[in-house]
């Protein structure tokens, strides 16, 4: 049978822009077509909720709120760290993007938000918190995973190391 529609378990090929605000902040016109593996949370939740049933050739504009997307901006998301804490040679810079374990050990991305000599302000949020995100997507291709695949939960690329 033909997979030819989106549907849980299938790798799909997509292409897509996505704008925020008017500005475009990320597209596959450059990497190429993403691929990622439907039902296992590889992309924004409200994205692939509404990709589900699409066919090759498909296209689609999709509108994803922020409880969809990247979540709601949290304002109790900062935490501050005394400079101490950080290497003395490390240059900082705000938007700095930084990999945190906290205190069960799981890493987590935090972003500078400010920093004088005493501490450093960081922000938990991602990025991209409380945006909607206006996606323009399109399907071009569909396969079933390999058994690898679907063990692992996401697409083997070997061109894309993430």
């Amino acid at each position: 049978m033909s997979k030819n529609a989106v549907e849980n378990g299938l790798v799909v090929s997509m292409e897509y822009t996505l704008t925020v605000d008017g500005e475009v902040l990320d597209s596959s016109t450059d990497a190429g077509p993403l691929q990622f593996l439907v039902g296992f949370d590889n992309i924004v939740p409200g994205l692939e909720r509404e990709m589900v049933g699409m066919e090759i050739g498909e296209s689609k504009d999709v509108l994803v709120l922020p409880e969809d997307g990247y979540g709601e901006f949290d304002a109790d998301a900062f935490m501050e760290v005394p400079r101490s804490e950080f290497p003395a040679d490390m240059e900082l810079e705000v938007g700095l993007e930084l990999n945190v374990s906290d205190e069960d050990g799981q890493r987590q991305l935090a972003f500078v938000e400010s920093f004088n000599d005493e501490s450093v302000r960081l922000d938990f949020n991602h990025p991209l918190a409380g945006a909607e995100l206006q996606f323009s997507v399109k399907v071009v291709a569909l396969r079933e995973p390999t058994p690898e695949e679907l063990d692992h939960g996401h697409v083997h690329d070997d061109d894309h190391h993430h």
